[in-house]
This record gives structure tokens, sequence and C-alpha cells, in this order.
């Protein structure tokens, strides 16, 4: 099966959504029992927390923490969202910088102006963008950006969608109680799926499809920790407590190349695997043995593949010993915490 499909489903009653491309499963998001990222809570200040700089808050799904706060005392209520999920035992992480995502604009209200995504180019439509931004916008104070996929979108269809999140953003951002409460949920899997995988996909929503498009397999392989890279060995992808290890191995491969080919297959193969997985925080490669001067060819196929890659993942680099370390944002939960 060649091409994009985004298939909206349903797995143990839980909302999901699968991006399979050629017939593999590339992405998968999955409704988790937590707050969704992007939830926006009207929060009480709780403790602050010396040395740290932060505080942690009371909302209506427990503990959140705040970093880098000042001037906040005990008792004052504050906007704040959700960033991420916690670490279990963990509070919920949030920002006070928060932000109205939708499938063309993001409204930005603690940030002004009108912005266009880089990567359009086209001096024309840039300005017909921003045209349309004025437009939308009216005389608000708040800001905007306008995400890569207007390039292709119907100029109806963005003013739209700028107009429905700029009403959201008003009437969250004019809340002036006093009392901890959710001001807004974040984004189900597939309102998700919509907003986030805007190459072009057959798209099917019903029920049963996981199974029809072979959904269900991919996500059994997938609470494996094996990625077999075919010929050339595999990996395993395994999650502990302190750190996600990833052991590259070359198989019955056993020319003077494997090591090389094996790690630049894991550097190809490594994004999707945590984003099926939902697997983030610490992660270290133990790869296969290569010579040091093929190191920079492997770190800069990693970091095309990441580039590619919509979770915010930082390259640390090589530790004494010889691994390659990396840190990702916990922006879903492991799908083994998930699905029991």
């Amino acid at each position: 099966m060649k091409g994009r499909t985004i298939i909206l489903d349903h797995v143990q009653d839980r909302e999901a959504a699968a991006l399979m491309v050629d017939g593999r499963l590339s992405d998968f998001l999955i409704e988790a029992d937590a707050p969704a990222p992007g939830t926006i809570y009207r929060a009480i200040a709780d403790r602050p927390v010396k040395g740290q700089g932060g505080m942690f808050l009371k909302t209506p799904d427990g503990s959140a923490f705040l970093r880098q706060v000042k001037g906040l005392a005990p008792g004052q209520a504050l906007l704040v969202q959700v960033t991420g999920y916690a670490e279990p035992g963990k509070a919920i992480p949030v920002t006070q910088k928060v932000l109205f995502k939708s499938r063309y604009a993001i409204v930005t209200p603690e940030a002004p102006g009108r912005n266009i995504s880089r990567s359009i180019r086209d001096d024309d439509l840039r300005d017909t963008l921003l045209q349309i931004a004025d437009a939308a916008m009216d005389d608000t104070e708040m800001g905007l950006i306008l995400r890569s996929c207007c390039a292709a979108a119907p100029v109806d269809d963005i003013g739209d969608d700028i107009e429905t999140m700029l009403e959201v953003a008003t009437r969250v951002m004019s809340d002036d109680g006093t009392e901890m409460e959710t001001l807004l949920g974040g984004d189900g899997p597939h309102v998700l799926a919509w907003r986030d995988w805007v190459e072009p996909a057959e798209v099917v929503t019903a029920d049963g499809s996981f199974d029809d498009h072979g959904v269900l397999d991919a996500l059994e392989d997938a609470r494996g920790a094996f990625v077999s890279f075919g010929k050339s060995g595999g990996m395993y992808v395994e999650p502990t407590r302190a750190l996600v290890a990833v052991d590259v191995n070359t198989g019955a491969d056993v020319s003077l190349a494997a090591g090389i080919k094996a790690n630049m297959t894991c550097a190809r193969l490594l994004p999707q695997a945590l984003r099926v997985r939902g697997l983030a925080g610490q992660i270290t490669l133990d790869l296969a043995p290569m010579p040091k001067k093929d190191r920079r060819p492997f770190e800069d196929a990693l970091r095309g593949a990441f580039k590619a890659d919509d979770i915010e993942t930082a390259l640390v680099g090589w530790t004494p010993l010889g691994h390659y370390e990396l840190q990702r944002k916990r922006v879903r939960l492991p799908l083994g915490d998930v699905l029991k």
C-alpha cells in the first residue's frame, strides 16, 4: 500500500489516529487519561520551590509546576498551559506563554505582530497572507503566526481558521475568575491529526479501519522493543525508569561497513520508532562499532531525521564511552502505559 493514509478510529475505547506511509505506521496518537498538552487552566499559586525559581500550582487535575517564575505569591490566580506529560510521580509541566494553535494559524497573546512561516518564500503569497491576517485579526493586539501549510490552503479556510482561534483566545485571555478551573481542553487525537498531519493524504474514518489497514498489527509490533533493519540487523528501543536505551546491532552482516550501515539506518528510523512508542526524556544510543571518522555523517543523518520530526529533540552529543545522547520533550505518554 503506497502513499499516505490518515486513519481515525478507536483502540480500547480510546480515540486514536494513525498515519500510515507506504504501508508502515509512521505516527500514532491516542487519548490518555492525563490532561492533554495544550490544556489551559486558571491555576492557583501554591508554594515556591527555593533554589529552582519555580512554583507549584493547584489545578483541577492536580499539582502543576511552573519554572522560572518571579513575583508570584501563594493564592494568586494565573493562566497556564500544559506543555507535556508529567513523569510518574511528578507535577504537570505548565507555562505562562499561552498559545492557541490550529491547522493554519497560531494566535500568540503575549507576542504581538504578524509572522509567516519562513518556509513560505514567495513574496506575492506572503503579501496575500499578510492581507488575510490583517483582515481577520482586525485591531487586536494579539500576535499571529501563519503556518507553512497556508501555502496550499484556500484563502477562505485560512481566514476562518484565524477568526476561530482569535475568538477562542479572546474568550480565554479575558477571563477574570479567581478559582481554579479548566478553561480550555487540549486537542484530542482526531483534531491533532487534522491540525498537524497536513501533507496530502487519504482520510479513513470508518469504524474498524485500524484492523482493515494493519494498524493493530503495527501497534502490536511497536509494543515490542525490536525494530528490524531488514538484512542489516536492527535496534532495541527499551524504556527504563531513568532513560530510553537504544541498542543497535548489525545482525548477520560482518562486512567492514556493517557498523556504519546499521547506525545510519538507526538515524533514519529512530524518530518514527520514538513517535509511535510515545517515548521521550533522556535517550542513550549504544551504536554499532564504527570508526570515529564516520561520526560526522551519522550526526548529519540524525539531525536531518529529527528536523522532519515535530517533537522538540535536542541532539546532545557523544559520551566518553562512545554513546550518543538525546533529550526529547514529553508530549506523549508511552504506548505501553496507555494500552494495557
